[in-house]
Parts: structure tokens; C-alpha cells; sequence
């Protein structure tokens, strides 16, 4: 095998949540036009045909599988589709979350329980479920962010709280699974990607970050799919624990 065969992710069958819009629905794409079946994931249903559809143009199958993962009945539910329709499971990219700023003394416990739980809790629903029935050989992707390592100028205590979380849940899910089971558990920490999400933000709060992104620019969410693809792949077969920083340099400065 060369160097480039151990990046393939062909006729690999990969689970994404939050799939139906930004980098849920880039994750599917991507996975796709490297040669995966993809399971997409997500509450907004109506939105989830659109990913399907930039699956099956790329030419693989997709089944798309309404989902919110803060029930865990509901990750279960998704693992068993993919069971049923594919026959196994062998990438999890755990991608649904939400992002919110408030000030931490205006935080509400409803706001601020309820971000936890589709952050980090979601998080973990949905790697148990797939664990439970992937193979040794598999492969969990957690999608973290940089407020999980620093901060990016904006009052996010739920949301870096949350995130922080998924880093740790990151490292001893790898610890459990990955000689017992064979299930290599890794965390993506983005920085700033254009997405709808960055679309929403105030032109002068980007403009008050833009110093830190050393690479000068927002990544492009290919790149972002590269890596994990790479996390994915027998060319990731040697990592595990680990939390990728892909931020354009923002949490060095």
C-alpha cells in the first residue's frame, strides 16, 4: 500500500451529525467525493434532502435520518439505520453543536444546560451508540473548537465550557476503546471557518480577530474535511487521543 492509498476513506460507510448546513453538510460532501457512503444526521429533516442530494451527486448512497442528539434513544436510533441500510458503521464524525454569546452573568441554567447538552452530552450519546456496533478499525471524530484550548474575544462560557468537555470526553473514550475495541476516538478543534455561522457574525468582531489569524485568512471547510479524512483513514491508524488544532494559528497568539 502507498503512502496516498492509506488516506482512502472509499466504500467506508461514515455517520455525521448536524449535517443538514455548514460544516456537517461540507463533512458529507467531502466524504463523498472521496468515495464513502455517508448517514447524515440532524434534527432540521426538511434540510438533511439538500445534503443528501451533494452525497448522491458525488455519487455514493446517502440516508439522511432525522436525529437530535441530546436523546440518547434518538443515537441509537441513527446508529440502527445505518446498521440496517449499510451493515456497519465505520466513522463517526460527531459534528452537531451550536454556538451562542452571552454574558456570564446574564446566563440563564436553561441557556446554559441546554448548550451543554448538545455540545458535550449529544456528543457522547452519539459515540456510544456507534460504538456499540463498529468494528476494531473504526474511527470517532469528535468536532471540538479552539474555546475549548482559548478564548476568541466573545463572553462564551456554555460554549467553551462545552467544548472543553468534548476534548476530555475525546481522550478517555480513546483510552476505553481504542485497545479494547480497536476504535481510534480523535477531536477536531476548528478556528474560524466561513461558514453560515461566520456569516452571522459583526463585521468589527472579525475584523478584531483578523490580527490573530496568522495564516491571514478563514479556513476553507475543505480543509477542515481533510483532516478529518486523515483522522479517519489508515493514515490516522496510529493516533488516537488526540485533539488536531486547525485554526490558522489563532490559539498561538
Amino acid at each position: 500500500m502507498s503512502a496516498m492509498d492509506l488516506f482512502s476513506v472509499r466504500d467506508k460507510v461514515v455517520v455525521i451529525t448536524g449535517a443538514s448546513s455548514g460544516l456537517g453538510a461540507a463533512f458529507a460532501r467531502g466524504f463523498a467525493e472521496a468515495g464513502a457512503d455517508v448517514v447524515l444526521g440532524a434534527r432540521r429533516a426538511d434540510r438533511l434532502a439538500k445534503t443528501a442530494a451533494t452525497v448522491e451527486a458525488a455519487g455514493r448512497a446517502a440516508l439522511p435520518v432525522a436525529t437530535d442528539v441530546t436523546d440518547p434513544a434518538q443515537c441509537t436510533a441513527l446508529a440502527e439505520a445505518a446498521m440496517q441500510r449499510f451493515g456497519r458503521v465505520d466513522v463517526l464524525i460527531n459534528n452537531a453543536g451550536a454556538a451562542a454569546a452571552v454574558p456570564a452573568t446574564r446566563e440563564t441554567p436553561e441557556h446554559f444546560r441546554g448548550l451543554v447538552d448538545l455540545n458535550l452530552n449529544g456528543s457522547f450519546w452519539m459515540a456510544q451508540a456507534c460504538a456499540r456496533v463498529m468494528r476494531p478499525g473504526s474511527a470517532i471524530v469528535n468536532i471540538a473548537s479552539i474555546l475549548g484550548v482559548t478564548t476568541a474575544g466573545l463572553p462564551q462560557a456554555a460554549y467553551s465550557a462545552s467544548k472543553a468537555g468534548v476534548i476530555g470526553l475525546t481522550r478517555d473514550l480513546a483510552l476505553q476503546w481504542t485497545g479494547r475495541k480497536g476504535i481510534r476516538v480523535n477531536a477536531i478543534a476548528p478556528g474560524f471557518f466561513q461558514t453560515e455561522m461566520t456569516d452571522e457574525y459583526p463585521e468589527e468582531y472579525l475584523r478584531s480577530q483578523a490580527p490573530r489569524l496568522i495564516a491571514g485568512r478563514m479556513g476553507d471547510p475543505d480543509e477542515l474535511t481533510a483532516t478529518a479524512i486523515w483522522l479517519s483513514s489508515a493514515a490516522g491508524g496510529f493516533v488516537t487521543g488526540q485533539t488536531v488544532v486547525v485554526d490558522g494559528g489563532i490559539s498561538i497568539t
